[in-house]
């Protein structure tokens, strides 16, 4: 068994304090994603696991077992960086032998190792290469050929992708994840990127300045947010969000330039909280045009369209609902007219409400 856990962890530097009272349970097996903004404490919290930085409080624990005061060699696990860290003056074969014969590995087990690595990533053409005669892709894939090779309980990725073409990218998305499908390893994966965490973790944790916002799998954390951030910072493009106020029924969200109704799946949140300030969050591809089905309640708004953006099979149309901006979805046969006033219909039951001074989830 391999899960690792934070219990209470914390890291700090001096007085700045990069990662607070962390708890997360890695489960054996899963692919989970570590994600957030640059200086959330991702890597950090990576890095941890892997002993190459030492923790303030609390502890790390690898199959049960406490790992603080072990160093990285004794931990079980291999890292994936994203600058590839092979040795240039190798092959790739003496790379991915290098870390087997530290553990003086028999030459026999050495090769059937080697080869099995280089069959699973499609490299054993590559393995007379130096690493400079290799494409970003390769490196990668040798880079996870040296992991691989270890047999290690806990796989570590820091943002291995980061450095690849957007093409490339898609395409070891898909590696990695049928990699960890076909070898089960407990894997955590860094990234910056939502769209990588939401196509290849199990379960997605959402950091920001060091604390955890979110635990989920990546539906739950796309269509029930915990709070305002991570709405925002899931989904491509990004939650809309506006501020309202409940009127004294709490059944209308009365807003600058819109009023919309309170659908009934909310009601029993919004009951008794007239006068209350909130902000009111809706996905773009839950703002529909006239005409287009429909999930339960709907109400309609005028916007004034500002930019478009043609992606081919898709418009994103960036426009305005009074003094609020509003990102939303359209087929790109009809376009419309930039400056036109543009009918917009609510998907009502989709809308999502955050406590404007908490920004902390209301909906159920």
């Amino acid at each position: 068994m391999a899960e690792v856990t934070f219990k209470d962890v914390a890291k700090r530097y001096g007085a700045v304090s990069i990662i607070e009272g962390l708890n997360l349970d890695i489960r054996d097996h899963e692919f989970l994603v570590l994600v957030g903004p640059s200086g959330c404490g991702k890597s950090t919290a990576l890095r941890m696991i892997a002993g190459l930085e030492e923790i303030s409080g609390g502890t790390v624990s690898i199959g049960g077992r406490v790992v603080n005061e072990l160093p990285p060699k004794e931990r079980d696990v291999a890292m994936v960086f994203q600058n590839y860290a092979l040795y240039p003056h190798m092959s790739v074969r003496e790379n991915l032998e290098f870390g087997l014969k530290i553990r003086k590995t028999p030459r026999p087990e050495m090769d059937k190792l080697v080869n099995e690595a280089a069959d699973i990533l499609d490299i054993r053409h590559l393995l007379d290469r130096k690493p400079k005669q290799l494409s970003g892709g390769q490196r990668q894939r040798v880079a996870l050929g040296r992991a691989i090779v270890r047999k290690p309980a806990v796989f570590l990725f820091d943002e291995p992708l980061s450095n690849l073409d957007a093409k490339l990218r898609v395409a070891m998305r898909a590696e990695i994840k049928k990699l960890q499908q076909r070898l089960q390893v407990t894997s955590v994966y860094v990234t910056h990127d939502q769209i990588e965490a939401m196509t290849m973790g199990h379960r997605i944790a959402v950091l920001k300045e060091g604390k955890l916002q979110q635990l989920g799998t990546p539906l739950e954390v796309y269509e029930r947010p915990a709070n305002v951030f991570v709405a925002q910072f899931i989904g491509s493009p990004p939650m809309n969000f506006m501020a309202a106020t409940l009127d004294a029924n709490g059944a209308t969200l009365v807003g600058e330039g819109f009023t919309l109704p309170v659908p009934q799946s909310l009601r029993a949140v919004t009951a008794g909280k007239g006068g209350k300030k909130v902000k009111v969050g809706i996905r773009p591809d839950h703002l529909l045009q006239p005409g287009q089905a429909l999930r339960g309640e709907g109400a309609t708004v005028q916007t004034h369209v500002e930019i478009i953006e043609p992606l081919g099979n898709e418009l994103i149309v960036h426009s305005r609902l009074g003094e609020f901006s509003l990102v939303f979805r359209m087929p790109p046969q009809q376009p419309p007219e930039m400056g036109a006033t543009l009918p917009v219909v609510v998907e009502l039951d989709s809308l999502q409400l955050f406590d404007a001074e908490t920004e902390q989830r209301l909906t159920p």
